[in-house]
């Protein structure tokens, strides 16, 4: 149940992060927003590292594994914070949580993972409720979806990475070398810093903007941190499905802050998505079991 607990209040923290980028993404570029992101979540992530370890374990024989994972984590972070600025919150998250199809399909010729039909099944399903939500051919085809599908395609790159590093790495130095990564990596976007050549980095004005991007790093590294001791506490695939519950804390926060009305076809493809993805973690586990091992499932969302 704490586990449980700590997976809600995680998700939480993610989707209330999300929604403050989302009210500064037409102020600063996208490129700027992820460094203070992971600049600022290095406070937390280095508090927890230094009360629960007494140190933060940075040696790796895997330099390349996380220099792949960071760029496909970046990348899969750029699209996501970006689909902020160019679609409604609920819609975002929601073609976003398509992250775990895509997982499946890449574990197939990547890591060699026999799939069989019944998560094949799954997959096709959860494909049909990406095409509800998006109508594609429709009038109301909305071209900004594809910048969400791609971040749930470069996320589930990233947690593929994940995987194959954890046969060796220990998670805190997965996910303090990606925080690096990430905040390095974003400085290369200084001069243009976002789709808009015009939009290149600007200097906050007044505390209040600063203290808006200092929240957003302390929200996305407590919530990294949260998610830690839910893994810790509770089964990888039933705190994996609970990352969905951010469709509804999308929705809710972007009726109250954003005055966001999801229409009918977002929500029925949302919970096709929702479900498609719940089943193919209970497979995953189901396969597990059988072969007495670990459910591969990421143990840490990098969309955040």
């Amino acid at each position: 149940m704490l586990g449980i607990i700590f997976a809600n209040c995680a998700v939480l923290s993610f989707t209330v992060m999300d929604a403050v980028i989302k009210s500064v993404s037409q102020v600063f570029p996208t490129g700027e927003i992820i460094f203070f992101r992971n600049l600022f979540a290095f406070i937390p992530l280095l508090a927890f590292a230094w009360w629960r370890h007494g140190g933060v374990p940075l040696k790796t024989s895997r330099p390349w594994g996380h220099v792949m994972r960071g760029v496909f984590g970046v990348a899969s972070m750029f699209c996501f914070f970006l689909s902020y600025k160019l679609m409604p919150l609920s819609d975002a998250i929601a073609l976003g949580l398509s992250g775990p199809i895509f997982i499946t399909v890449l574990s197939v010729p990547v890591l060699g993972e026999q799939v069989g039909w019944r998560r094949w099944s799954a997959v096709i399903v959860g494909f049909v409720g990406v095409l509800v939500m998006t109508r594609p051919g429709s009038t109301l085809f909305d071209v900004n979806a594809l910048v969400p599908l791609a971040a749930a395609i470069l996320y589930a790159a990233a947690m593929i990475s994940i995987r194959k590093l954890g046969a060796t790495e220990p998670p805190t130095t997965i996910v303090f070398h990606f925080t690096a990564f990430a905040t390095l990596a974003s400085l290369l976007t200084i001069p243009w810093g976002d789709i808009d050549p015009a939009q290149a980095w600007v200097m906050p004005s007044g505390w209040g903007q600063l203290g808006i991007l200092i929240v957003i790093g302390l929200l996305g590294g407590v919530a990294q941190i949260v998610m830690t001791m839910a893994y810790q506490r509770a089964r990888a695939a039933t705190v994996a499905s609970f990352d969905y519950t951010a469709l509804i804390y999308g929705f809710l926060l972007g009726a109250i802050f954003y005055g966001e009305r999801p229409d009918i076809f977002l929500i029925v493809g949302g919970c096709i998505v929702v479900a498609a993805g719940i089943y193919i973690i209970h497979r995953e586990t189901a396969v597990a079991r059988a072969q007495h091992r670990e459910p591969p499932i990421p143990p840490l969302p990098t969309n955040e």
